[in-house]
């Protein structure tokens, strides 16, 4: 299911300090730029409305969901909301576990081989290489060496358009993108810049 998300533009929309009045016009500045998965991590303001907007305002060709999820019992809220995802900065397997129980998409932070084989186990439908800045290319090359050949793995922290192909030569699947493309003070002319700018970047790497 998530393959499916990412088979077009593989970028996660990191939506952090979203608030709920702004959600549907961010949501349509991301989707017409070509992103496919948006995520609203739970420190945010009133995340759960801002969910439940986007959930029911995107295509149902959109992923919504929540980042940030620390707590098992939080993923029941996020799927009442309408979200089905569900990604983490860490690799508690209570959360991934109850994600897949709700049938929802689970993406762990992982820093480590042991978290990445114990996550993927578990049941993980990609692994959040997290942060990214701690964790270089030729890192993320010598873990693709010995993981699953179908695993998914997503880089995440400090990601700009202009360092996503060392990643991906070393085999990464795609990125969640953070204050590179979204902040609260952005306008949303901005966020459709930066994301049309990354999506651009991105075509530049597929077709070289």
């Amino acid at each position: 299911m998530l393959r499916d998300y990412l088979t077009e533009l593989p970028l996660i929309a990191i939506l952090r300090g979203l608030k709920p009045d702004s959600a549907e016009a961010v949501g349509f500045a991301l989707v017409e730029a070509g992103f496919r998965i948006i995520e609203v991590p739970l420190n945010s303001p009133e995340p759960f409305r801002s969910i439940e907007i986007l959930a029911k305002a995107m295509p149902d060709t959109v992923l919504v969901g929540a980042g940030t999820v620390l707590d098992p019992d939080q993923v029941n809220g996020i799927r009442d909301a309408g979200g089905r995802l569900i990604v983490m900065p860490h690799a508690d397997l209570a959360v991934v576990r109850r994600a897949k129980e709700q049938g929802l998409v689970c993406t762990p932070g992982v820093a480590t081989p042991t978290e990445a084989f114990a996550a993927l186990k578990a049941g993980a439908d990609a692994i959040k290489i997290f942060p990214a800045e701690a964790i270089p290319p030729a890192v993320v090359k010598a873990w693709r060496a010995v993981l699953p050949k179908d695993a998914l793995v997503v880089p995440v922290g400090g990601i700009k358009p202009d360092n996503m192909k060392p990643y991906v030569d070393a085999g990464a699947n795609g990125f969640g993108l953070g204050s590179a493309l979204f902040t609260p003070a952005m306008t949303v002319e901005e966020i459709g810049r930066n994301a049309r700018a990354f999506a651009s970047a991105w075509q530049d790497l597929r077709q070289g």
